[in-house]
C-alpha cells in the first residue's frame, strides 16, 4: 500500500512538473511570437493624455504598423519615396531612443510591456514615446500663423495649408491666446518659416495649445518615427481608420 502511494505521488509530481514546463514553454513561445508581431508588423498603444484632441482622447486604443520590416527590406528612411508615413499621418515618436538602449534592458522592457499590455515600461520616466501628427517631411519649408501650418513641399514653388497636403481630414483644437502674448514663443501660434534638413520631420499635437512637440523639441529625425497609426478600435463606438 505504501509503495503504491509513493509510486502515485512520484507520478503525480512528475506530471505536475511536465505540465508546468509545458505552460512555461507555451508562455515563452507566445511571448516570442508576440514580440515578433510587435517588432515587425503591428502593435497596440493606449493614448494616456489629451494632446491629440479633438480627434483622439485619453483612453483611446490604436493599432500601429511597425517600420522595422520595411527598413530591413528597403533600407533607411532617408527619402520621401521610401518614408512609410506621409504628411498628416499620426505616428509614434521614440524620443527615448529605445533602439540605442542596452540589449538586456530592452528585453526586460519588452517583458514589462508584454505583461502590462503596453501600458508600462521601465523607460517610462524618460517620456520615451509620444503620439503626434506629421506636418512636414525632409526638405519641406514650414511656417505657422494662428496655429495653422503652411508647408511648401521640397521642390514645389507653392506653399499649401497642412490640410491640403494631408491624406485625410482632421480638425486641430485652436486655443485662444491674448493679443499681447509674445509672438516669439511657440504658444503665440506663429512661427517663422524654416526649411527642414534631409532627415528631419516636423510633428505636432492636434491640440495646438499643447506644445510638447516640434515647436519646442525642434525637428525630429525620421529614425525616431517608429510606427504609424492605422486604426482606432476602442471605444467601439469610435472605431475608424486613421
Amino acid at each position: 500500500m505504501f509503495d503504491k502511494w509513493m509510486q502515485y505521488s512520484y507520478a503525480a509530481q512528475k506530471q505536475q512538473r511536465h505540465q508546468l514546463i509545458k505552460f512555461i514553454f507555451g508562455v515563452l513561445v507566445f511571448f516570442i511570437i508576440y514580440n515578433c508581431i510587435v517588432s515587425f508588423f503591428i502593435s497596440i498603444w493606449v493614448i494616456d493624455n489629451d494632446t491629440m484632441q479633438p480627434g483622439l482622447a485619453a483612453g483611446d486604443r490604436l493599432v500601429f504598423s511597425s517600420f522595422t520590416l520595411p527598413e530591413i527590406i528597403f533600407g533607411d528612411k532617408n527619402e520621401e519615396k521610401t518614408l512609410p508615413f506621409k504628411r498628416g499621418s499620426i505616428v509614434l515618436i521614440d524620443k527615448g531612443n529605445l533602439r540605442n538602449k542596452n540589449t538586456a534592458l530592452r528585453i526586460v522592457d519588452s517583458v514589462v510591456r508584454f505583461v502590462s499590455i503596453q501600458r508600462m515600461s521601465i523607460f517610462s520616466k524618460e517620456d520615451q514615446f509620444f503620439i503626434k501628427r506629421v506636418i512636414a517631411l525632409p526638405g519641406d519649408e514650414i511656417s505657422m500663423t494662428n496655429f495653422i501650418f503652411r508647408v511648401r513641399p521640397a521642390g514645389s514653388p507653392y506653399s499649401l495649408t497642412e490640410f491640403e497636403l494631408a491624406e485625410k481630414p482632421y480638425h486641430p483644437s485652436i486655443p485662444k491666446i491674448p493679443a499681447f502674448w509674445d509672438e516669439s514663443l511657440p504658444f503665440s501660434g506663429n512661427m517663422d518659416a524654416i526649411t527642414l534638413g534631409p532627415d528631419e520631420c516636423f510633428v505636432v499635437s492636434d491640440d495646438r495649445g499643447n506644445t510638447n512637440d516640434s515647436r519646442t523639441w525642434g525637428t525630429v529625425p525620421s529614425s525616431m518615427i517608429t510606427a504609424r497609426a492605422l486604426l482606432r478600435f476602442w471605444p467601439v463606438v469610435k472605431i475608424n481608420l486613421l
